[in-house]
């Protein structure tokens, strides 16, 4: 019999989903020699280090050691920190980030918002004088100066220490210089604000101003004395902030980069490397169609080299653009119904692989990370592996059926491998694609394998997880959770181990538990995530479809089926008892986006479009307007609603319209306010005694016993 502090719940929350001893965040030195990396010091640690580990030797060492760099005092946020970390999801401490020169000799990093510097070679760290606080700090590619934010500036700092300077400074009450605005860190993909030139003699800046952008206020009411934070926050339909580029020498000479911002007002990717003129690429508002520009930056002009169009809309793909050593364009693009890369003028893959990313370019490959195609000779579900492609071929690097991904430099390469059988990533060392070192994990054992089945539902052939309990017989059908993220850029099925622990949590509570990956959900094709261009209920027919069909091959009790999500998957949670109530017998609404009026500009009018121009599109697919509760003539099933009140990305505003409109039509629901809770919900005993909520509440609401 487990005991409170060794169950899962327990040890799930407090090693934040078995992540925290896991090495990440990998860099490959140019020469091949060392491997840099963060990893805490236990699956229970969440003070990261920096290490270097010697490919020839396979040694490890600390370059860094937060603790000892900050004498053993409390870390102290910013605000800006705060937000940064917010937007990337991170729920670490230490160092959680960093980054180093070109040769990956230096490295420089924040701490506590101080700013410090490593010598990776000689494994010594310091710090170094600086206005605070520090936000982003980046070595210039020659290692002789280091960047950095500090109170809306870009500053630039002598990697000895000295001649501290601010290199552009907040002219207005709402300008920023160096960071990256609210949407293109949420959305995007894009969470810096400057990147050096090649030569180190200059930055590309990135001047942020939200003066336009409207603000919200968001409070703890558990705490009336603390006023509420101001926010800028540009809600679907309403103004953006305004972006402006600039290149800023060193000696404060700036020069504006001139593009069409009226018609293409989203900075996407910024890339800058000694093969090439910098490289934009610009998005117009719709996000259906962009520009590659290549910039002048002595004069701050810029040429079209590409334009992409697309009906529905353009994906924004990591890694791309970018230049190849020898200058030709790196992008990927959507053709022939499928997603593909292309060099130069020539593409090099087809439908066989459906792209999602590229990892590294050099003159004889380019390294990416691609699941099956449509066209593929063998489906792979929820798989993902790394490829070399280049005009000759394609050729799979990553072996083992599993998620896979990559960071190489020369003919060095750091290979993530998660498997199904497998807890954890492995992180293997490759040097001319042969494994010559391994880098160790610190992760907790979760102490249980999922006992899961993936498979296709329907006749869509939705890629699906279904998963029973350890102790099952098959002796008899039983009552059914589903538990999707079910959207856009959130796959839930994969093939590897820890994706899959809550779920099975959960089945070993009684259920059978499903993960269906509906149309919108990302890893398949062009089509697939654009079906729900203006209508996200499809995602809700994919769910429905899944189920039914699952129930004639697995032992599914359809007379008693729970939907659980978080964001996205809490959206979808609702809508499923509101609209399907035939289907559904209960949810867990968790975050849920209700009303997507409420929701970022980048992202909703993307699959929504402009509400103003398609008010349809928002009406159809909100849970507070009268299509919404279109099921309210059904039976009422039980609905809990849980919702972070700091939650600065699916504001509280929307569980709160939600139970408005419920109350006013009569439907009985449950309420969790989670007081100090943001978005990632990382506390530990809220992100335990949630999960037994939720089973609390699945059992009553299913009329199951809860004893």
């Amino acid at each position: 019999m487990t005991t409170e502090t060794d169950s899962f719940p327990r040890r799930h929350a407090r090693t934040q989903r078995f992540t925290l001893g896991a090495p990440r965040s990998f860099t490959v030195a140019p020469d091949g020699s060392r491997v840099v990396f963060l990893r805490s010091g236990s699956g229970t640690d969440r003070a990261n280090s920096l290490w270097v580990l010697d490919t020839e030797e396979g040694t490890e060492r600390v370059a860094a050691d937060p603790r000892a760099l900050l004498g053993g005092t409390e870390e102290h946020l910013s605000p800006e920190e705060r937000a940064r970390r917010e937007r990337s999801r991170e729920g670490g401490a230490g160092i959680v980030s960093y980054a180093t020169d070109a040769a990956v000799e230096l490295a420089s990093f924040a701490l506590s918002g101080r700013l410090f510097t490593a010598e990776l070679r000689a494994g010594t760290a310091r710090e170094l004088p600086a206005a605070g606080p520090v936000i982003d700090p980046r070595p210039s590619p020659d290692g002789r100066h280091v960047a950095y934010v500090a109170g809306g500036a870009l500053r630039v700092v002598s990697a000895e220490g000295a001649d501290d300077r601010a290199l552009a400074a907040p002219d207005g009450d709402h300008v920023s210089y160096g960071m990256a605005e609210f949407i293109a860190a949420e959305e995007m993909g894009r969470s810096r604000g400057f990147w050096w030139a090649p030569e180190s003699d200059r930055l590309l800046v990135a001047r942020v101003d939200d003066t336009p952008v409207r603000r919200w206020w968001i409070s703890d009411p558990a705490h009336p004395e603390r006023e509420p934070s101001r926010v800028a926050y540009p809600a679907a339909g309403t103004a953006n902030a305004d972006v402006r580029l600039f290149v800023i020498g060193l000696d404060g000479v700036r020069t504006e980069v001139s593009w069409d911002r009226a018609r293409y007002p989203y900075l996407a990717r910024v890339h800058w490397s000694g093969a090439g003129a910098p490289l934009l690429l610009v998005q117009a508002r719709d996000q259906r169609s962009q520009l590659f520009l290549a910039l002048d930056p002595d004069t701050g002009a810029t040429r079209m080299v590409h334009a992409d169009e697309d009906p529905t809309w353009l994906e924004l793909i990591p890694g791309v653009p970018c230049w190849s050593p020898s200058g030709r364009l790196v992008r990927i693009t959507d053709e022939g119904g499928a997603r593909r890369l292309v060099v130069g003028e020539r593409p090099l893959t087809g439908p066989q692989l459906h792209l999602r990313a590229v990892l590294d370019v050099s003159d004889d490959d380019v390294l990416v990370a691609a699941s099956a195609g449509e066209e593929a000779a063998e489906p792979e579900i929820g798989e993902v592996h790394v490829y070399r492609v280049n005009e000759l071929g394609v050729e799979r690097l990553s072996q083992e059926p599993g998620v896979h991904s990559a960071v190489r430099a020369g003919d060095v390469t750091v290979l993530v491998s998660a498997t199904l059988d497998r807890p954890g990533s492995r992180v293997r060392i490759l040097r001319d694609g042969k494994p010559t070192a391994a880098v160790l994990s610190y992760a907790d054992d979760p102490g249980m394998s999922p006992r899961v089945t993936l498979t296709y539902g329907g006749a869509r052939r939705i890629p699906c997880a279904v998963l029973m309990p350890r102790d099952y017989s098959g002796n008899a059908p039983l009552p059914v959770l589903m538990d999707p993220y079910g959207g856009p850029h959130g796959a839930r099925v994969l093939a590897a181990h820890n994706p899959h622990l809550t779920s099975q949590w959960f089945a070993d509570q009684g259920f059978a538990v499903v993960v269906a990956d509906g149309r919108g959900t990302p890893g398949r094709s062009p089509a697939w995530e654009k079906a729900v261009h203006h209508d996200f209920t499809l995602s809700l027919d994919d769910q429905i479809e899944a189920l039914q069909d699952l129930a004639a091959s697995h032992p599914l009790d359809l007379s008693r089926v729970a939907i659980r999500g978080w964001s996205y998957g809490g959206y979808l949670a609702a809508l499923a008892v509101l609209r399907r109530p035939d289907v559904f017998h209960a949810g867990i609404a968790g975050a849920p986006v209700t009303d997507w009026r409420l929701y970022d500009t980048h992202y909703t009018e993307r699959y929504l479009g402009d509400p103003a121009a398609q008010p349809e599109s928002y009406a159809r697919s909100s849970l507070v307007t009268d299509d919404g509760l279109s099921g309210a003539a059904g039976p009422h099933r039980p609905l809990m609603i849980v919702h972070g009140l700091a939650d600065d990305n699916v504001v509280v505003a929307h569980a709160l319209r939600l139970s408005s409109a419920l109350l006013a039509a009569g439907r009985p629901h449950e309420v969790l306010p989670l007081s100090g809770v943001t978005h990632m919900t990382p506390q530990e005993q809220v992100a335990e005694n949630l999960l037994l909520l939720q089973v609390d509440f699945l059992k009553r609401s299913l009329g199951l016993r809860t004893d």
